[in-house]
């Protein structure tokens, strides 16, 4: 049973991509140690040639930041159905279980009783974690209240509110019909997409190729990228790469800078196709 919730667990997190452990941030010891960790790690990175392969120093960029975090932060434990349900009450459900197996085999008083004496025990322990679990959690939002830490207080306000909601993934058809299963959401999805792209009498249309003159317009610079980054919104969940900008605002100094070394990579790279195309 708990090699179960472990690789359940285990699978939930590679399905949602690792969620590293933001609130740590707040921690000003926590803190200084990831940007010790991220500064360390991309000091083995200033001898890599971006302008040679882009998307090689994206990934070394993205892996250490990645590990920087984790290493320094640590990962955020995923939400349970029921959070008080811990180890103590997997050996109760395994003692029920044997308890009924032997009942099963020799359905003899004796047995009848035991089962019963220990249903009776499982249910008070699955019931005391539960109130414990209950209070600390009341007492919890007591403390966010007196501290003003609305954020903590509403969100655990939602938890008590709204309970466990399973996720549903439902599509509307053409028709308005709702549709459950994912073969035909996928089917949904396809039509919808291609006729979203695909518009009636577009190759019949015929464009004169206008060439303009290209603005000359200067490289990015490091005061650009600096504002950038401050204007990254915060608590939103992260983009494919799985990195939330709380990472990349933190990072300081030294994550700015090899955003910024790799962006004029990328940036000169544009601008030599450019000049290709306008050659020929």
């Amino acid at each position: 049973m708990r090699e179960r919730l472990a690789v359940n667990k285990k699978a939930a997190q590679k399905f949602e991509g690792e969620r590293f452990n933001l609130r740590k941030l707040n921690e000003l010891e926590v803190k200084e140690k990831y940007q010790i960790e991220i500064t360390n790690r991309f000091a083995a990175l200033e001898n890599l040639d971006v302008d040679e392969d882009v998307n090689r120093a994206w990934e070394n960029i993205k892996e250490n930041i990645k590990t920087s975090a984790k290493d320094s932060l640590g990962l955020h434990e995923l939400k349970q159905h029921k959070p008080w349900f811990d180890t103590g009450c997997l050996d109760f459900l395994d003692q029920r279980k044997q308890a009924k197996m032997q009942l099963i085999q020799d359905r003899s008083q004796s047995n009848v009783d035991n089962l019963n004496n220990v249903r009776g025990d499982a249910s008070r322990h699955f019931r005391n974690k539960k109130k414990a679990y209950l209070k600390a959690k009341i007492e919890e939002l007591e403390t966010n209240s007196k501290i003003n830490n609305i954020r903590d207080f509403y969100r655990g306000n939602n938890d008590f509110k709204k309970g466990y909601q399973p996720r549903t993934i439902i599509v509307k058809d053409e028709k308005g019909d709702l549709v459950a299963d994912s073969h035909s959401i996928m089917v949904r999805w396809r039509i919808y997409i291609s006729q979203l792209l695909n518009v009636h009498g577009a190759k019949d249309v015929r464009q004169k190729e206008i060439h303009t003159a290209q603005p000359l317009v200067p490289e990015p610079s490091a005061f650009e990228v600096e504002s950038a980054t401050e204007k990254l919104k915060s608590h939103k969940s992260p983009a494919i790469d799985q990195i939330p900008a709380e990472l990349i605002k933190v990072g300081g100094r030294t994550i700015r800078h090899v955003i910024h070394k790799l962006t004029i990579s990328i940036w000169n790279k544009r601008n030599c196709l450019k000049n290709g195309r306008s050659r020929s």
